[in-house]
């Protein structure tokens, strides 16, 4: 029987394997036929075409770190739901890039003796008409990084 704490993991991992520009490790953590959304809206289905499509975008980027705050998981039939909010972080910077900050949705499905990705979206925190909210919480995942660190580095 999978846990909340087994959703918060996961995710853990997903943004870990980022962190580390390791598009196999995130591949391998989706079902099958597991979908990812990503910040541009691309949208990439089953493990190798996952694998696929962010091989490049480590390879030809200087990505940054992301670092987290959880906001929810809740068990829904049978699987999990998680969402965060996750800032990225320039090589050698203190503090989030607001502009790239983003709100995740990620679905998890027990697999074997786990939990595997069945849909994980990552949608800008733009908030247009509250600019203070999105500021509000850039600082909030400024405070996590100083506290704790980006995930994985």
């Amino acid at each position: 029987m999978t846990t909340a704490p087994d959703a918060d993991r996961l995710h853990a991992r997903l943004l870990a394997a980022w962190n580390a520009r390791d598009a196999g490790a995130m591949a391998e953590l989706f079902t099958e036929v597991g979908t990812l959304i990503g910040f541009d809206g691309s949208m990439v289905q089953g493990r190798d075409d996952i694998r696929a499509h962010l091989a490049p975008i480590f390879a030809d980027h200087p990505t940054p770190v992301y670092v987290r705050i959880v906001r929810e998981v809740r068990e829904v039939a049978g699987a999990w739901l998680l969402r965060a909010d996750a800032g990225l972080v320039a090589p050698g910077a203190a503090q989030v890039i607001p502009e790239v900050s983003a709100r995740q949705s990620l679905l998890a499905q027990p697999s074997g003796d786990g939990l595997a990705i069945a849909l994980f979206q990552n949608t800008p925190i733009a908030l247009d008409l509250d600019p203070e909210g999105r500021a509000a919480i850039a600082r909030e995942l400024d405070a996590v990084l100083a506290r704790e660190g980006t995930l994985g580095r």
